[in-house]
């Protein structure tokens, strides 16, 4: 084998970081759009009216501003696997 064609092992830290990134991205993205969907407002009505408060605005958009974190952490999880900092570089 050439060395071209040897690649070392992907390290287990790069593949949970990666689940971890695909989990912030598909989490992020639900909770950022869901709340203001039709949906949403379908499932309320089959809540227990204890639960009827995730109907109020304050609470959709604290949802979608979870979400929002989520896609947030996501990204930089996934620039610091794409992109690996120099451990030598002291700036």
């Amino acid at each position: 084998m050439t060395d071209a064609t040897m690649r070392p092992p992907m390290a287990l830290e790069s593949i949970v970081r990666f689940v971890f990134v695909l989990y912030c991205t598909s989490v992020g993205v639900a909770l950022l759009m869901l709340p203001w969907t039709p949906g949403w407002d379908f499932m309320i009505l089959h809540l227990p009216p204890s639960l009827r408060i995730l109907h109020s605005p304050f609470v959709r958009g604290a949802l979608s501003g979870f979400g929002l974190v989520h896609l947030v952490w996501g990204l930089h999880d996934l620039n610091v696997l794409l992109l690996p900092r120099d451990a030598s570089r002291t700036d």
